[in-house]
């Protein structure tokens, strides 16, 4: 079965400086993956390599083609949503104006009613602050529009930036047991990136794990999970 996305010696720049030195992983349609690693490992700095929002090298293809090159708005028409660290909700729009505004590049108004019914099902929260500008919901609200605003696009791949950051734990595991839902019953592939290592392997099936811009451990995410040379060595925990 070939991969839906295939990255191949992926190196990326800030400047003169590089951030990620030939790396090469892949994820196969339908899989939940997480990249792990810590602060400054080179995770975020994949995600929008692979968007291309920044100078890199290598091969990117997703479903077989070549993103190499193409926009970062041509990357979402193909059906890739990135949800980046920060939520980057439009904090002066209402909830359901953040909804609509995550489906602009489609024209089919009854089904996009339909999907906002559905993101309102996924998080009913969202359905009691509909109204309400999406600057003033609280951290887990905030993750979660920019979480359903993603999914208004209809995306075959979903890239998640540390979609754990700053909130509560129940927020958290309410959060991930979502995007589990989500990958099961909407056949969204997810990449997350989390520095809750012990979190994101309890919904992925395959790991990666970064240091210093290299891939240094690949595999199941359970035998990672339970390979404690590994948590202690890469993981902290």
């Amino acid at each position: 079965m070939s991969a839906m996305l295939d990255i191949q010696d992926l190196r990326a720049y800030y400047g003169q400086v590089q951030a990620l030195h030939g790396l090469q992983f892949s994820l196969n349609e339908g899989s939940v993956t997480t990249l792990l690693g810590a602060n400054g490992a080179g995770k975020t700095t994949t995600l929008r390599s692979i968007c291309n929002m920044i100078r890199s090298t290598g091969t990117i293809r997703f479903e077989g083609k070549p993103l190499t090159g193409k926009s970062t708005e041509s990357i979402v028409k193909l059906g890739i949503a990135h949800v980046p660290q920060g939520r980057g909700t439009f904090t002066r729009m209402t909830v359901e104006e953040n909804l609509q505004l995550g489906a602009i590049t489609r024209s089919d108004t009854k089904a996009i009613a339909g999907d906002i019914e559905r993101m309102y099902g996924h998080f009913p929260k969202l359905r009691e602050r509909s109204s309400q500008q999406a600057g003033t919901l609280s951290g887990g609200e905030q993750q979660m529009l920019a979480v359903a605003r993603a999914l208004m696009l209809r995306p075959r791949l979903m890239l998640l930036d540390e979609p754990s950051f700053g909130l509560a734990p129940l927020v958290v595991r309410d959060l991930f047991g979502i995007l589990g839902k989500i990958n099961r019953e909407d056949k969204v592939t997810i990449l997350v990136v989390e520095q809750n290592a012990q979190l994101a392997l309890e919904i992925a099936k395959q790991a990666y794990v970064i240091e210093t811009g290299r891939i240094v451990m690949s595999g199941d995410a359970k035998e990672i999970a339970d390979n404690e040379d590994i948590r202690k060595s890469y993981l902290g925990y």
